[in-house]
């Protein structure tokens, strides 16, 4: 083995190290900023000063002002020469504000402060096994129906349908559809919503997650769809033959094509993903190294919404063909 202690390379690697904290800090920042509608506030505006930001957004002026100064050490918000006023550039309100649409980078960065929240749980079962139970993670059924709000909610009617060949058709006739792990349901409430003459289940094992999707729906009006609390554990036991003509799953397999494209990836796996099915008992299938799974078509993967994988699962014993 090589002795020789290179200097540029320690340097260098120094330099990745703290270009990394830098980013880690601006991640919680900007999470700050897109939940408390700051970035919203100041896109298509000219600049203003932190007060007059602070009254758009209807926020306190003294932490909007060391909010800024974080935006703008981190290149996300130009300031003028006086140091007075600040705007944010359209090229990057383009991927950090609501009107970007599945575009928008500020969603994801909600998922830092969330798995830090948990960061000693984990430690606990790095020493002694175990997981992390689901219950543990605050916000985060809100934070993925963000997330699938504006990556595949958007993109439904276009992508999922055509997946199977006469599968639009057959949902305006009708159609027994379940979606396994539901979350808070906002997908299936839309596709009940399109087609009234299709029966839809969700199931998820979050009651809080449950809760929200009933309530939508009948905020919504639509009754042609159920969700329900239950453990899937043993659904492929359990379940009663033939009950549903088609089976989805949408952020819940994590089948990943390329699992070794960033550190983001196998950190949700790790905190989130894996530790939470080692808290049921589970095999841990995490977010990362899942292409193995077989029964699912991958999609979702064009050039706006490549940082997201959905996955469809059709039965062989429910006659659809």
């Amino acid at each position: 083995m090589d002795s020789t202690f290179d200097t540029h390379k320690a340097e260098a690697f120094a330099g990745r190290l703290l270009t990394a904290l830098n980013d880690g800090a601006l991640c919680l920042m900007a999470s700050i900023g897109h939940r408390t509608g700051l970035f919203d506030a100041m896109r298509d505006q000219p600049p203003h000063t932190s007060n007059e930001i602070a009254s758009r957004a209807g926020l306190s002026e003294r932490y909007v002002r060391e909010w800024l100064g974080a935006m703008v050490t981190s290149g996300v918000v130009s300031v003028d020469a006086q140091g007075l006023r600040y705007h944010l550039p359209p090229e990057h309100a383009a991927y950090l504000t609501r009107k970007a649409g599945a575009d928008n980078f500020a969603v994801f960065t909600q998922y830092v402060p969330i798995l830090g929240q948990v960061e000693d749980g984990i430690i606990e079962c790095f020493k002694n096994g175990g997981g992390v139970p689901y219950e543990q993670f605050p916000r985060f059924h809100a934070v993925m129906a963000e997330d699938s709000g504006q990556s595949v909610l958007s993109s439904l009617e276009s992508h999922i349908p055509p997946l199977v060949p006469g599968l639009a058709d057959r949902l305006a006739r009708g159609l027994r559809w379940l979606d396994a792990g539901c979350g808070s349901g906002r997908i299936l409430n839309r596709l009940a919503e399109l087609f009234p003459n299709s029966r839809f289940v969700g199931m998820d094992f979050s009651k809080d997650a449950v809760r929200v999707a009933r309530e939508e729906a009948s905020a919504r009006g639509s009754k042609n769809i159920e969700f329900v609390e239950i453990d899937l554990s043993e659904f492929d036991r359990d379940a009663e033959p033939e009950s549903f003509d088609i089976i989805t799953t949408f952020d819940a397999i994590h089948d990943q094509g390329k699992p070794l494209n960033g550190a983001f990836l196998y950190t949700v796996s790790c905190m989130h993903c894996m530790t939470v099915s080692l808290a049921q008992g589970g095999k841990a299938w995490a977010r990362c190294g899942a292409r193995r799974r077989r029964g699912s078509i991958s999609s979702g993967r064009d050039s706006n919404r490549s940082r997201r994988t959905n996955s469809l699962t059709t039965s062989r014993t429910t006659g659809m063909s």
